[in-house]
């Protein structure tokens, strides 16, 4: 099995390291010619709109798949001309819009924030007297880890907001004061059937995920039958096949669905140790037509990620429960450099274990 993976980072590089027990080879493609994910396996460096390098990239593949969302559509769609596409390209348009991914959520039954679509500073004006103050200020296009967004406080703040952000297409979301951010990561096979990994609460920092911790303190069951539903209506009606991953704002016992990822994500880390199959071995399941693997929690995990330029004190080799990946990624602020996953019977067994780690959280 041949399996080709738009992006080269570390979710592609991770994908890779997956795929060798499973006797498949894993080929990538990413604008880098440096990108992590080269130092494992093999690299194709080319611009996604360069469809002769997307035709070579493609060549001997069986299957195809994405590490991140913001591949172009055309370019998706044209690979599949010459080899299987998951997930389908649909779920890249959905989730590349802000606007069009909040309004397909609530078409399938999955609630939201109140949101608004705005295209101009009159646009904007009426929208927050429509949903009130404060109100959060999005691009509907290309917005990552906590970028593209605004706070908006008072009406003195709408023509700056406008300038900073726009003139693009933008949406406006109400305000949620969450009791924590919550998210679940479901895999849908080519044959249809699914495997929901637990509930992971998630804190973030500068809109960058710091901490994820698995399965989610003080979850209910209810609570994650409420989310294993909403995922299994957003699988159902892209016809998905792989990992996704649904954001939430968890409010009191409601769920309102914050953004969705069609690939591997930052909050299943913890999988690698932490559950019987990684999301990223079960991601290649998916997509390569080998049944699921079991998405059952091995105890309790903890997940840091490793942010930036910061040293690294050698007492993290020395945590019992530690176990590190790095990503081979040059250091620069704001960078995702790798991982640091704690495992056990129980949180009270890791709590002891959480001080040295406690530089990744600024």
């Amino acid at each position: 099995m041949k399996v080709g993976i738009l992006g080269g980072g570390q979710l592609g590089r991770m994908i890779a390291l997956a795929a060798y027990p499973l006797d498949t080879q894993v080929r990538l493609f990413d604008p880098a010619a440096d990108a992590c994910g080269g130092e494992v396996t093999e690299l194709h460096s080319g611009d996604y709109n360069d469809f002769e390098a997307l035709r070579r990239f493609a060549d001997g593949l069986d299957v195809i798949t994405y590490e991140f969302e913001n591949v172009p559509v055309e370019a998706v769609s044209r690979l599949a001309e010459y080899a299987p596409v998951y997930p389908p390209p649909i779920s890249l348009k959905v989730a590349q819009d802000r606007l069009e991914e909040k309004s397909f959520f609530r078409q399938h039954g999955v609630p939201t924030p109140d949101f608004v679509g705005v295209n101009n500073l009159e646009g904007l004006t009426q929208a927050v007297e429509r949903l009130g103050f404060p109100a959060v200020l999005k691009t509907r296009r290309m917005g990552y880890d906590g970028k593209g967004q605004i706070i908006l406080r008072d009406g003195s703040e709408l023509e700056a907001a406008w300038r900073q952000l726009g003139p693009s297409q933008l949406i406006v979301e109400a305000f949620v004061a969450f009791d924590r951010e919550l998210s679940i990561l479901a895999v849908r096979a080519r044959d249809g059937s699914t495997a929901f990994y637990p509930l992971v609460e998630n804190l973030h920092r500068d809109g960058i995920l710091r901490v994820s911790r698995a399965p989610a303190p003080n979850g209910s069951q209810s609570l994650t039958d409420r989310a294993e539903e909403f995922a299994e209506h957003v699988l159902r009606a892209l016809e998905y096949v792989g990992v996704l991953a649904i954001e939430f704002f968890a409010v009191g016992d409601n769920l309102l669905a914050n953004e969705m990822a069609p690939r591997v994500h930052n909050s299943g880390h913890w999988t690698i140790e932490g559950a019987e199959t990684s999301q990223f071995e079960n991601h290649l399941r998916a997509v390569a037509g080998f049944p699921l693997g079991s998405a059952r929690a091995r105890g309790y995990s903890i997940m840091y990620n490793i942010i930036g330029d910061a040293p690294l004190p050698q007492s993290i080799l020395g945590i019992t429960s530690a176990h590190l990946h790095l990503y081979g990624k040059a250091p620069r602020p704001g960078r995702k450099l790798g991982h640091v996953t704690l495992r056990g019977d129980s949180f009270a067994e890791l709590e002891p274990e959480l001080a040295p780690l406690s530089f990744l959280l600024p």
